[in-house]
């Protein structure tokens, strides 16, 4: 039997049948909390994990962000200034701040020394965007890896995002996030992967990729 004889087969009958059942029983369990703050509150987010998708996702959060008004930035801790992929054209088109603050990839790096020293660098950047006031949401992309490889000190990145304004939304990417992190961050979610089409021999594809 084709795909299409298979829509209205018994597999599919079943499965919408199980589904509405689910659906009208979380329905009736469902209750607004009433202890759920209200109004604005800054939040800390990180996207981690070994999986393809987080600053993918944390683009999607400046895309909603800036339609709901909010001011932000995107600062890049591995790729370098004047990089040209598929986000930095719309971010361009759309007029949305970002910095390049890398030299590439850090395994293909012929100085790492150098590549600690420019992981400083923009971690004082973003620290002098975090404390300025001027931004809504910011997000620190890859910066798990200057964290992790020790090339920024924790104890301060900890004090700094304690002591922003109340009200300044900051999301961290990458992988391998510092458990001193996780337990500081108010959302994580950790991208697990699957399947991935490189896997399978099938390169990097534009506009999906980069």
């Amino acid at each position: 039997m084709g795909v299409t004889g298979d829509l209205t087969g018994d597999a599919t009958r079943q499965r919408r049948e199980a589904a509405m059942r689910e659906l009208a029983e979380a329905r009736s369990r469902y209750r607004k909390r009433e202890d759920v703050s209200r109004g604005r509150r800054g939040l800390l987010l990180v996207n981690t994990g070994d999986g393809k998708g987080k600053s993918t996702a944390a683009l999607g959060l400046m895309m909603r962000a800036h339609g709901r008004g909010l001011r932000v930035k995107m600062f890049q801790f591995l790729k370098q200034e004047g990089a040209s992929f598929g986000e930095h054209r719309t971010l361009d088109a759309l007029e949305l701040p970002y910095q390049g603050l890398g030299d590439g990839f850090t395994w293909r790096s012929r100085d790492l020394d150098g590549s600690a020293e420019l992981a400083a660098h923009g971690w004082a950047l973003a620290r002098a965007a975090i404390e300025s006031g001027e931004y809504d949401l910011l997000v620190l992309d890859e910066f798990t890896y200057p964290l992790s490889y020790g090339w920024v000190p924790w104890p301060e990145v900890e004090a700094v995002l304690r002591g922003r304004d109340p009200d300044l939304h900051v999301v961290i990417t990458g992988r391998g996030a510092l458990p001193e992190l996780v337990a500081l961050a108010d959302t994580v979610t950790e991208m697990r992967p699957v399947k991935h089409a490189y896997e399978a021999g099938i390169g990097g594809q534009k506009g999906i990729e980069y």
